[in-house]
């Protein structure tokens, strides 16, 4: 197994541009794919957030979501009901986990979920739940999938930060953290 832990600058600042958007059901829009639905998408980001297209080019007839850059160079990939920051380069992971080598990938995600979480607490406020992913309260459709689970209600949203759980068919092991519409936030 290899390992790395990388500055947390990236997650700091996608972190702090999902803070700043007070209202998500703007954003959130029907499904579709093609060009009208990508620049229907584009457009309620744009006008909520002020993020603007990352990449201006030919829309493939089938894609259903786009990509935006935040004012902190951070990029999202949008979907009409999720947010997807792409901050690859930050905080601790796991690759080229090898047979026997996943309960050391589990030790390293519970040795630095806190730090995680504190970043996290520290842009978005108290969460709702903090537990495992394994918990019955988790949906079926994600349980089992995260080793920790950590989820705040904002208006229109479920923000979720979360260890990824290794196991056989998983070589890799780390954090992320998304944006989902939601009607009960």
């Amino acid at each position: 197994m290899k390992t790395q832990l990388r500055s947390s600058d990236d997650d700091e600042r996608a972190m702090a541009d999902l803070a700043e958007v007070s209202d998500w059901r703007s954003i959130w829009g029907p499904p579709g794919t093609g060009l009208d639905a990508i620049r229907a998408l584009v457009s309620r980001v744009t006008a909520a957030t002020g993020w603007r297209p990352w990449a201006p080019g030919n829309i493939d007839p089938n894609r259903y979501t786009w990509g935006l850059v935040t004012p902190r160079e951070t990029v999202m990939l949008v979907l009409p009901d999720a947010v997807l920051p792409e901050s690859p380069r930050s905080g601790w992971s796991a690759y080229e986990i090898g047979p026997g080598e996943q309960t050391e990938a589990e030790e390293g995600l519970d040795e630095y979920w806190p730090n995680q979480l504190l970043l996290a607490r520290k842009h978005w406020g108290a969460p709702v739940y903090v537990g495992p992913g394994d918990d019955p309260r988790v949906p079926p459709e994600w349980r089992g999938r995260r080793r920790h689970l950590a989820v705040w209600l904002k208006p229109g949203a479920e923000f979720h930060l979360y260890a990824t759980q290794p196991g056989p068919e998983d070589a890799q092991a780390g954090f992320g953290y998304s944006v989902y519409a939601s009607e009960v936030a």
